[in-house]
């Protein structure tokens, strides 16, 4: 009889280990999903500075601005909705075998994407107004 619960509990060992891997591998693979939205809200941030350099000049004025503050904007939403799943996800899970990223570091990255992105903006229509370095 010590044989059948001796397998019995060997097979739970070994689920449970399978499990604990598994919420492992989960967490790595959030981890890298949240990488991959911050490259796309960078990818965002740089459309939206591509666009208003190589459409500076569009008429009227105020078009060319519009659309890259479209795609900042867009960079921001992405950043904070990534943030928000991904926080949600590690809060679920239990780390067991690798280092899980830390809340407030993910929250940090987030929130400087999202000051950049605002400071981009202001800049965008209160800096550049194409005033600078014109003169007498």
């Amino acid at each position: 009889m010590g044989d059948g619960s001796d397998q019995k509990a060997d097979k739970n060992s070994l689920a449970e280990d399978r499990t604990d891997l598994a919420e492992d591998r989960t967490i790595q693979a959030t981890e890298r999903t949240f990488a991959g939205w911050m490259r796309t809200a960078f990818a965002a941030i740089g459309v939206g500075i591509g666009f208003h350099v190589v459409f500076g000049e569009f008429e009227p004025p105020w078009l060319g601005k519009a659309i890259s503050t479209l795609f900042i904007v867009l960079s921001i939403t992405i950043a904070f909705t990534a943030e928000r799943r991904a926080s949600s996800t590690f809060a679920r899970l239990s780390s067991h075998r690798i280092d899980r990223p830390r809340s407030p570091n993910v929250r940090w990255m987030t929130w400087s994407i999202i000051a950049g992105g605002l400071a981009l903006i202001g800049g965008l229509w209160f800096l550049n107004d194409g005033s600078v370095g014109e003169g007498g």
